[in-house]
C-alpha cells in the first residue's frame, strides 16, 4: 500500500502527468454534457413525437444503453423522427465510447501511470551505510568492462542515470544505480560523495567541467578522473578539480603507434609494475626470426622472461622449442637492465628508415602521427575530408585527400611505399573493410587498427589486423590502474592483469607445485604480502596465505583458474 501511494504522490507531481489528467478530464466533461444534451433531446421527441412521458433517469439510461450499444430494446422509437435521432446517438457512442474513450484513456492516463510505476521503481539513494565506492556519471561504451573489472576486484560502484524509466532498466539488469541528474548537487549527496572512492567524469567535455564543480563543492578530497575528449579541455578539467584528467584519444593514438614503430624500435614499453617493466618486441626484421626462444636463448643473454606470444590477435602460452614466424609478437618481463640488454641483443643497425600509413585523421588519428614522427618514423596520412588539409598537413610527411576505398586513392597515398598501415577511423565496418582491403593488397604490411565496440574485435582479426585495440578497454585499464595504485599495463585486447587473493588450496605450495600455469595458462609476475614484493618469482617460490598474485593472461584464463582452485 506504501508502494502504491508513493507510486500515485510521484505520478501526481509530475507535470506530464498533470497537463494529461487535465486532457482527461476535460474530454470526460464533454462526453457527459453530450450525455446529458442527448438525454433532454430523448424527452422532447419522446413527449411530442412519440407520445410517451419517461422520467429523467430512463432518458440517461436509454442513452447510455444505444450509445454504448448495447440496445436492450425495452424503450424504443416507433417514428422515423426517433430513429433517425437513435442512428445519430448510436454513432456517436460508437466513435466517442467504444473508440476514442479507451485511447483517450490508454493516452492520458494507463500509460503514463505504467510509466510512472517503472520511474518510481528507480533507486534514488543509495544506502548510507555503502562507502569506499565508485561513482560513474554516464552509462558508456567504457562502463561494461569497467563494472567487470570493479567486480573482480570487490569495489562497489553506482551508476548515474538521469531518466528513471533507463535506470529501472539498469537497476532489473542488476546494476548498481541511482535515478539523477549529474549537475545536481542532490544527486551526489544521495550517492554519499563524502564516502566515495573515486568520482568517474565520463559524460562530454562542457558537462564534464560542470560535474567537476558541483562533484569538487561537496568533496574536496575525492579523486576525480574526467575523460578529455579535446586536450585543450585538460587545463579547465585540472582548474575545475579533477585530480586526473584523462586524453583518452590522445593515449589510444599513442598506444596505436607504439605498436607499429617496429621499424625503428624493436622493443616497446607497454607498462611497469614495481621495479618490473612489461614490452613487446617484434620478431619481423630482428635476428630473432625463425628461431625458437630455447635456441636463441633468450633468457640466458639477458635474463628477460618470456610470458606470452601475441599470433593473429590471440595471447598464446610460451612453446619454447616452437620457431617464430615473422608476425609473433612475444610479450616479456624483466628489470630495467635486462630489457636493455634485450635491445641491444634486437637492435639492427642495418635497418632503413620506416614508413607507416595512418588512415583517419580524428584525433586518434593526429595523435598516432605525431607520435610516429616524434619516434623518427615517416608517416603518410589519408583522410577523406578536404577541409581538414591544413589541420593535417603538420602532422604528416605525405597528405592524401580521398576516399581509402579508392584504389588510385590508396595508391597515392603510398600503400606501396610504407610496412604499416593504422586504422584509426572512428567507424569499425571501415576499419574492417580496410584491413581486408589493405592484407589483399600488401599481404606483408602490418597492420593495427583501433576499435569501438568489443564484438568487432574478433571480426577485424579475421580481417587481417595484426593488432587492435578499442576506446573502451583503453580506458578501463587507466581507471582501474588508477583506483588500484599501479602504473597502466596495455598489453592488448584480451589480455588483462588480475590482482588474486590466494586461494586456500594453494597455501603452502610452492608455484611449481600449484600448476598454475601449467594448468591455466597464467603468468604469475608478482606476489606480494604484507612484508614484500617479489616480482618475476622464481617456481620454487613458496605461496603463504594471506598473498596476493599479480598474474597476466585473459578472461577465459582467468575463469579456468576460478574453476580450478576457488
Amino acid at each position: 500500500m506504501k508502494f502504491l501511494v508513493s507510486q500515485f504522490s510521484y505520478f501526481l507531481s509530475d507535470p506530464q502527468a498533470k497537463r494529461n489528467l487535465s486532457a482527461l478530464r476535460t474530454y470526460l466533461l464533454f462526453l457527459l454534457g453530450l450525455m446529458v444534451v442527448y438525454t433532454v433531446v430523448f424527452h422532447v421527441l419522446m413527449l411530442t413525437v412519440e407520445g410517451q412521458r419517461h422520467s429523467w433517469l430512463t432518458g440517461f439510461y436509454w442513452t447510455m444503453t444505444v450509445m454504448s450499444t448495447l440496445g436492450f430494446g425495452d424503450i424504443t422509437f416507433h417514428t422515423d423522427i426517433g430513429r433517425a435521432f437513435s442512428l445519430i446517438v448510436l454513432l456517436s457512442g460508437v466513435f466517442l465510447l467504444l473508440i476514442m474513450l479507451p485511447f483517450a484513456f490508454i493516452r492520458y492516463f494507463y500509460a503514463p501511470w505504467l510509466e510512472a510505476q517503472i520511474r518510481a521503481k528507480a533507486p534514488r539513494r543509495l544506502p548510507p551505510e555503502v562507502a569506499g565506492h565508485v561513482i560513474i556519471t554516464r552509462s558508456d561504451s567504457i562502463t561494461n568492462g569497467l563494472l567487470r573489472k570493479l567486480r573482480f576486484n570487490h569495489i562497489p560502484y553506482v551508476i548515474l542515470e538521469s531518466d528513471p524509466v533507463v535506470a529501472t532498466q539498469l537497476h532489473e539488469d542488476g546494476l548498481s544505480v541511482v535515478a539523477g541528474e549529474v549537475d545536481d548537487p542532490a544527486t551526489y549527496k544521495a550517492v554519499n560523495i563524502g564516502k566515495a572512492r573515486l568520482v568517474l567524469a565520463n559524460d562530454e567535455d562542457p558537462v564534464n567541467t560542470n560535474i567537476l564543480l558541483t562533484a569538487r563543492s561537496l568533496n574536496e578530497q575525492v579523486p576525480i578522473i574526467a575523460i578529455a575528449d579535446e586536450e585543450d579541455s585538460l587545463d579547465i578539467f585540472s582548474l575545475s578539480g579533477a585530480t586526473y584528467p584523462l586524453p583518452l584519444k590522445k593515449k589510444l593514438g599513442e598506444q596505436l603507434a607504439t605498436r607499429v614503430s617496429a621499424g625503428t624500435r624493436a622493443v616497446h614499453e607497454v607498462g611497469r609494475f614495481k621495479d618490473l617493466v612489461i614490452v613487446e618486441f617484434l620478431v619481423h626484421d630482428s635476428p630473432m626470426s625463425g628461431r625458437s626462444l630455447r635456441d636463441a636463448r633468450l633468457r640466458e643473454q639477458t635474463g628477460i622472461n618470456v610470458v606470452g606470444i601475441w599470433e593473429g590477435g590471440h595471447l598464446h602460452p610460451v612453446r619454447p622449442d616452437q620457431p617464430l614466424a615473422d608476425t609473433s609478437v612475444p610479450v616479456a618481463i624483466g628489470t630495467g637492465e635486462q630489457v636493455e640488454r634485450l635491445r641491444q641483443l634486437l637492435e639492427n643497425p642495418e635497418s632503413r628508415q620506416h614508413a607507416v600509413l595512418v588512415i583517419g585523421g580524428g584525433k586518434v588519428g593526429r595523435s598516432a602521427a605525431r607520435a610516429l614522427r616524434e619516434r623518427g618514423i615517416r608517416v603518410h596520412l589519408l583522410d577523406r575530408d578536404p577541409e581538414l588539409r591544413e589541420l593535417l598537413e603538420p602532422y604528416c610527411d605525405h597528405l592524401t585527400i580521398g576516399d581509402a576505398a579508392d584504389r588510385a586513392t590508396i595508391d597515392r597515398a603510398g600503400i606501396g611505399e610504407v610496412d604499416a598501415v593504422a586504422l584509426t577511423t572512428n567507424d569499425d565496418a571501415q576499419n574492417i573493410h580496410l584491413a581486408v582491403y589493405c592484407r589483399r593488397l600488401q599481404p606483408q604490411l602490418n597492420i593495427v587498427s583501433r576499435i569501438t565496440r568489443e564484438r568487432n574485435i574478433e571480426a577485424i582479426y579475421r580481417a587481417g589486423a595484426d593488432f587492435v585495440l578499442s576506446y573502451a578497454s583503453l580506458g578501463c585499464e587507466y581507471i582501474v590502474a588508477y583506483l588500484l595504485g599501479r602504473e597502466p599495463v596495455m598489453v592488448g585486447e584480451g589480455a588483462e592483469f588480475y590482482s588474486v587473493q590466494l586461494p586456500g588450496s594453494l597455501a603452502d605450495k610452492t608455484l611449481a607445485e600449484s600448476g598454475i600455469g601449467a594448468r591455466t595458462g597464467l603468468v604469475v609476475i608478482a606476489v606480494e604480502t604484507p612484508g614484500e614484493t617479489l616480482t618475476n618469482p622464481p617456481a620454487s617460490t613458496r605461496l603463504t596465505s594471506g598473498a596476493r598474485l599479480l598474474m597476466l593472461g585473459t578472461n577465459q584464463q582467468r575463469e579456468r583458474f576460478n574453476e580450478l582452485f576457488s
